[in-house]
């Protein structure tokens, strides 16, 4: 949850032979040093992974590349409808016209209309090749509905649009579905064709902002384990009656807690985030609050976990009732 000062990069970088970064130009605090966009394959056609938000040193900067390159887009894939992933595509399309926009659910899903026409569909498990790059698409919702991963068949590293990120963790739409998507992912690295990974990146994540993660498998492991310990947190602190509870979980480095005024273990979202973020500046609670609630839900469809009748208050299942 915090923000620490990040590495500068550089806005080209040629990660490897067959694999440049163009930097979208719009650092911010949820886009890090930017949005990362990725130029694949070694011919004349390429294949362009997102598009960023629409910025002119972008398209200025692809437009360079390019031309240094002697190549242009064979295709542009999406890997979710995040405007800081899609916004570029107005300008794919004018300075390359009827190049192929392929996305998952196409055109429309999630709020995404303003793309226009012309997007196509990304089937799960669909093929794009040019020489020196054959990707792979993979379905894996969680931060968002329609996301996908692009496998690089020939190195066994995956493009892992905002699933995974170079500095941080990511945020997510539903999260069950998420760690499912990290789980299944983790099986995608490192089966390239080529022995050790082609271009020397195999087992590598490319991630749709910050740095090259050169231990994908690692790093999604990090990030479901952290999923867990937050998971864990949440059971901990409903699990949290009065004050006395409350102190020896604190004491465990967990959690502290507030009673409700009838002794049950109830909750509202905030007091939750309170506690589990308590050593969180407060202008950030906010932002923590949507995944305590994603926890929340996710607990509820469990069983474990119960939206008390003011729609305000969480308790554990079955915890909190007087047999009296």
């Amino acid at each position: 949850m915090s923000t620490p000062q990040l590495p500068a990069l550089p806005e080209v970088t040629r990660l490897s032979p067959s694999c440049i970064r163009i930097l979208a130009g719009n650092p911010g605090r949820f886009t890090l040093q930017g949005t990362n966009t990725y130029l694949l394959g070694s011919g004349s056609s390429r294949l362009l992974i997102d598009t960023g938000e629409g910025r002119p040193s972008w398209i200025s900067a692809l437009h360079r590349v390019l031309q240094d390159e002697g190549a242009s887009l064979a295709a542009t894939l999406i890997t979710h409808w995040h405007h800081d992933h899609t916004g570029g595509i107005v300008d794919v399309l004018k300075a390359w016209p009827g190049t192929a926009v392929y996305k998952h659910g196409g055109a429309v899903g999630d709020g995404d209309t303003a793309l226009g026409e012309g997007v196509q569909e990304m089937r799960d498990g669909q093929r794009f090749v040019v020489d020196g790059a054959s990707l792979a698409a993979v379905h894996t919702p969680g931060h968002t509905t329609d996301h996908v991963v692009l496998v690089w068949e020939e190195a066994g590293a995956v493009f892992t649009g905002d699933n995974v990120l170079g500095h941080g963790t990511s945020v997510f739409g539903d999260l069950g579905a998420y760690v499912d998507s990290l789980e299944r992912m983790r099986g995608l690295f490192g089966s390239g064709t080529a022995a050790g990974g082609q271009d020397g990146v195999g087992g590598s994540a490319f991630p749709g902002h910050g740095p090259v993660v050169t231990d994908g498998v690692g790093k999604i492991a990090e990030y479901i384990q952290h999923r867990a310990q937050r998971e864990e947190q949440v059971v901990q602190t409903l699990r949290a009656e009065n004050s006395a509870a409350a102190a020896a979980a604190a004491a465990q480095g967990t959690t502290t807690a507030v009673g409700s005024e009838d002794g049950r273990k109830t909750w509202t979202v905030m007091e939750l985030v309170r506690s589990i973020y308590r050593n969180v500046p407060e202008s950030l609670h906010p932002a923590a609050a949507g995944g305590v609630v994603q926890i929340l839900q996710k607990l509820a469809r469990e069983g474990k976990a119960v939206l008390e009748g003011d729609g305000e208050r969480w308790r554990l299942a079955g915890a909190g009732r007087s047999v009296l």
